[in-house]
């Protein structure tokens, strides 16, 4: 498997055909989904919930990013990453969001980067960063860095001047530099129109219809590993949650009872003139 870079992202768009992305944090789960065949992944921040245990993503540090963006390089060294720009990593200034770009590509062979936001500050930070030679994804719609502007985890676009603003986001970003567009939480109308209006880029959808170039989902919702909150745009595609709780059950209760480890089965042997020499030696 080798692997995709922009152009053959461009060519897939211009195909028809659909993009495959998901996140992962950690060296496990990307190489699991690198052998799945999935074509992009996202080292979100994200992660400060489903991996660290914060209530929100704002907690989540550069350093955070960095070190989870090197282990899921590890995990999946064939396959394109999007390292995800973290609360206050880019906000203050381009010199700022250049030289944090610069740190996930530099010190975790990430790909591309990803920030959040549709305005024309963002627009200024996407094309700082594009034109340092790193490629910058955008993110428009829910936007958890934002939450506070948008009153909290709430579909985004639902009135007609909602959705024709973020038509518009798009195209700046687009305008600006951006390879591709995540757009999230929006209806399908919205989705749609942001994609059908986009000349030859990635727009990728979570939450946003079918109509998106492809589909991204956080893998440890789709899985049923994090139970917190399940979006509505959510498919769930397993339980490992259940399963890994029902086995930590099951591995308590043999070790409480005696069953694990047995005898022979999980445990090392020594040979027999071995035992009888150490036998000899405790007793000595």
């Amino acid at each position: 498997m080798s692997k995709k870079s922009i152009h053959d992202f461009h060519q897939m768009v211009a195909n028809g055909e659909k993009i495959v992305y998901l996140t992962a944090y950690d060296y496990l789960t990307a190489k699991m989904e690198e052998k799945a065949g999935v074509d992009m992944i996202l080292v979100g921040d994200s992660l400060g919930m489903v991996s660290l245990g914060y209530d929100t993503t704002f907690p989540v540090t550069m350093d955070d990013m960095i070190r989870h963006c090197q282990a899921v390089r590890r995990g999946a060294p064939n396959t394109f990453i999007v390292g995800d720009m973290p609360y206050m990593s880019y906000q203050a200034s381009d010199e700022q969001a250049v030289a944090n770009a610069g740190r996930f590509v530099k010190e975790a062979l990430v790909d591309a980067i990803k920030l959040e936001g549709g305005g024309p500050m963002i627009a200024s930070r996407i094309k700082a960063i594009q034109q340092a030679g790193i490629l910058a994804m955008g993110h428009i719609g829910l936007t958890p860095q934002f939450m506070g502007q948008l009153g909290g985890y709430k579909a985004q676009g639902r009135s007609a001047q909602a959705a024709i603003s973020l038509v518009r986001q798009a195209k700046l970003l687009e305008e600006a530099g951006a390879f591709s567009i995540l757009v999230e939480g929006v209806p399908t109308a919205v989705g749609k129109a942001i994609t059908e209006r986009a000349d030859n880029i990635p727009i990728l959808g979570i939450g946003a219809g079918p109509y998106t170039h492809g589909q991204l989902l956080i893998y440890a919702d789709m899985v049923g590993l994090y139970d917190n909150f399940v979006p509505k745009f959510v498919k769930k595609y397993a339980n490992a949650g259940e399963v890994m709780t029902n086995a930590f059950k099951e591995y308590a209760q043999d070790v409480r009872e005696g069953k694990f480890p047995l005898d022979g089965e999980h445990t090392y042997k020594m040979q027999e003139e071995e035992v009888k020499e150490f036998t000899a030696l405790l007793g000595d």
